[in-house]
């Protein structure tokens, strides 16, 4: 009777289960029945060391992963006397890989090797490393293999991260506020902390570990010199226990000023010795508590940031004095050169690059200087940085937000693999054709050893993570892109929708297509044509292109678009600001030049007047018109496709998607019709024909105010 009861419920179709996001990427549902079979006979046994903590948790991702992929764990145990057994581990900590004789050269700490084999004439997977964090990672490379539906029968894979340090930056603040961020508190409990360890930590963790990330920067960049203190770093302590069995390292941000704030100093001169002194016993206490802390990040001189600009002295001054401190721990310093002064700049595009190329040569062999992916701030596109091929001397650690303070916050898709994709594969032609960001940032255009990538993180204590189920993908992408700057968005898009939401290319595919055409949706009806920093003073909700005044001209909108009766733009061109020639000669010319500038940059480099001709043989106001109603279109595109894949996906998460989708296409429209309202009034021409126009007028979009967006602290 049981036997009947089961074939029937058998027939039966599959029901999406709800699910609350919380699993991320690491689901591990059971496999399609096709594979089933297959996957079960080649993974009948593992064999795996537990003598450590992360060879402990290596053990236990697989034996958790292939539960919930094949229906049941396999067999434990060294008898190698089945088929279908795995091995994983390192030659000195499993015998049975030291007797294979595997090439493991060129894989350092961190790479891994995973192969099909023969042992004793019987089929066997190994997932072999130089050490217990490289067999971590393998570990979970093939459980995504598994996940994704791949062939696992002829596995030859060789995998080493390009970039040595992949770091999260927590913009987060002891109170547990995150400055821009989306998806509620700090998931740091530092009232808590170190007496309770959520277990989120450690999920936190694996997740980290399964896309490579290696390191965490705890606390906001706009710091406080509080995190110094003896009690503080009790906490960051217990933290970093936790991280330690993943691969990771633990980082902090450190006030420029804490010497004076907590240390009794009347100065943070970086030239003082007593200075000097104080930051090498401050750095030997966190050394005492946590012996493989990463070091520092810096923002110094930087909107109001205390710095050594303040003692008359330089970034590289600076950031050599607490590379110095941390230098005997095997320490970094991540050194932000997100800087532009109190007065009003000349052009803000410009400040980096003149406040840091002058010191090329000049910064400590630990120190990174770190660059924003653009030159201005994290904007919905921007041309790469012209820093990143012009300070060949200096390792440039790549800096991209995660978290969308630009890009419709949390309720708005936006997959961000295809604006990292594109900034990695810019070319700076720094040393010639081929020059391109990726190669600047893995270290490999200059023979850097030392290499990084940072992403502001998006994470926070929803349920879900990031405060929506499609911002968990940028979090995903950015880990994936750091192991690996020149990997594809699109891949990295169907891996995660495949472990995130189905294997069915039924559904994956459609998902995928939503996700590749996000961004550039979210840039034509926010900031088309190269416009930019048209938000909302302060909270960055919502449009502003109205907004100036106030106490300093480059946080208004109208200093960024420069909108007059003859035209927009601003002007960066050799007869302007001279930005273009930051960047590289062939790169300069292809800025300066309105006919040959890529269109998506045509108003960040060119005011150009309202009635010119753009490539689609447009006028500008046609086309900017035309890219707004299209970025809008775009997304009621996505709508429909959500809306088709109900009962594909799991109720829950569905009906969130599907709400976030009306939010974001009700804003969309909101963009689109506030800036069409806003740039008329300076190009005074009619809309083209079929083009609605705005629902309101100018004042009621310019009336609407929002004290308590989220994620701002004014």
């Amino acid at each position: 009777m049981l036997a009947c009861l089961l074939a029937a419920l058998a027939c039966l179709p599959a029901v999406a289960v709800a699910e609350d996001g919380y699993e991320l990427w690491l689901r591990y549902r059971p496999v399609d029945a096709a594979r089933a079979g297959d996957y079960r006979a080649r993974f009948t046994q593992l064999v795996a060391p537990t003598a450590t903590a992360t060879q402990r948790a290596t053990r236990d991702e697989l034996l958790r992963g292939l539960e919930g992929l094949l229906g049941h764990a396999p067999a434990q145990g060294e008898d190698l006397g089945r088929a279908g057994a795995l091995l994983v581990g390192t030659p000195g900590s499993l015998p049975q890989i030291a007797r294979l004789q595997l090439a493991l050269d060129g894989l350092g700490d961190e790479g891994y090797l995973i192969r099909s084999t023969e042992i004793d004439g019987r089929a066997a997977t190994v997932v072999a490393a130089n050490s217990d964090t490289g067999a971590l990672y393998g570990a979970f490379h093939l459980l995504r293999l598994l996940q994704t539906g791949q062939a696992v029968d002829a596995l030859d894979l060789r995998e080493a991260p390009k970039v040595k340090l992949r770091v999260l930056n927590h913009w987060d603040d002891l109170s547990r506020h995150v400055e821009r961020g989306y998806s509620g508190q700090s998931i740091w409990d530092w009232h808590r902390l170190p007496g309770w360890l959520d277990p989120r930590y450690t999920d936190y963790a694996r997740a980290n570990a399964s896309i490579g990330i290696n390191g965490t920067v705890l606390n906001n960049v706009n710091a406080n010199a509080q995190i110094l203190t003896p009690m503080y770093l009790d906490k960051v302590a217990a933290l970093a226990g936790v991280m330690r069995a993943y691969g990771i390292r633990v980082y902090l941000s450190a006030r420029f000023s804490a010497p004076m704030e907590i240390g009794g100093l009347e100065t943070a001169d970086p030239k003082d010795p007593a200075v000097q002194r104080w930051w090498r016993a401050k750095t030997e206490e966190i050394y005492a508590k946590i012996p493989d802390f990463g070091g520092f990040l810096v923002k110094a001189n930087s909107e109001g940031q205390p710095g050594p600009q303040d003692f008359g002295r330089t970034h590289a001054d600076g950031a050599n004095m607490l590379a110095d401190a941390v230098a005997p721990h095997g320490g970094v310093v991540m050194w932000r050169a997100f800087v532009y002064s109190d007065e009003e700049p000349d052009d803000r595009h410009k400040q980096a690059y003149t406040e840091f190329v002058p010191h090329d040569g000049e910064f400590r062999d630990n120190v990174l200087v770190q660059v924003k992916n653009g030159a201005i701030d994290f904007q919905p596109r921007e041309p790469f940085h012209p820093l990143f091929g012009a300070m060949p001397k200096t390792p440039l650690m790549m800096e991209f937000q995660i978290t969308k303070e630009y890009l419709g916050f949390a309720t708005h898709l936006a997959y961000l693999g295809p604006m990292y994709e594109e900034v990695l594969r810019a070319d700076t032609h720094a040393r010639g054709e081929g020059s391109t960001v990726a190669k600047v940032v893995d270290g490999s255009l200059e023979g850097h050893a030392l290499s990084g990538i940072a992403g502001v993180a998006n994470i926070g204590s929803d349920r879900n993570w990031s405060g929506s189920h499609f911002d968990q993908a940028n979090w995903y992408a950015f880990g994936r892109m750091a192991w690996d700057p020149e990997a594809g968005a699109r891949p990295i898009a169907q891996d995660w929708v495949r472990m995130t939401f189905s294997r069915d290319e039924a559904v994956s595919a459609p998902i995928v297509g939503m996700m590749m055409a996000s961004h550039q949706a979210v840039v034509d009806y926010m900031t088309p044509l190269g416009l930019h920093h048209l938000m909302g003073r302060g909270h960055h909700y919502g449009p502003a292109p109205w907004v100036e005044g106030g106490p300093r001209a480059d946080w208004t909108s109208v200093y960024f678009h420069r909108a007059t009766k003859d035209g927009i733009g601003f002007d960066r061109t050799t007869g302007g600001s001279d930005a273009v020639s930051q960047y590289a000669p062939p790169v300069a010319e292809v800025f300066n030049d309105p006919s040959r500038v890529p269109e998506e940059f045509l108003l960040w480099f060119h005011h150009r007047p309202w009635t010119s001709r753009v490539a689609s043989g447009r006028t500008l106001w046609d086309e900017l018109v035309h890219r707004y109603s299209r970025g809008v279109a775009e997304v009621e595109r996505m709508q429909a496709t959500w809306a088709g894949l109900a009962g594909r996906v799991d109720a829950e998460r569905h009906h969130q998607v599907d709400r976030f989708l009306a939010i974001q296409r009700d804003e969309a429209q909101w963009w689109r019709d506030a800036s069409i309202a806003y740039f008329q009034t300076f190009s005074g021409l009619p809309l083209p024909p079929g083009e609605a126009p705005p629902a309101q007028s100018l004042e009621y979009y310019k009336a609407l105010e929002f004290p308590h967006a989220p994620g701002d602290t004014q």
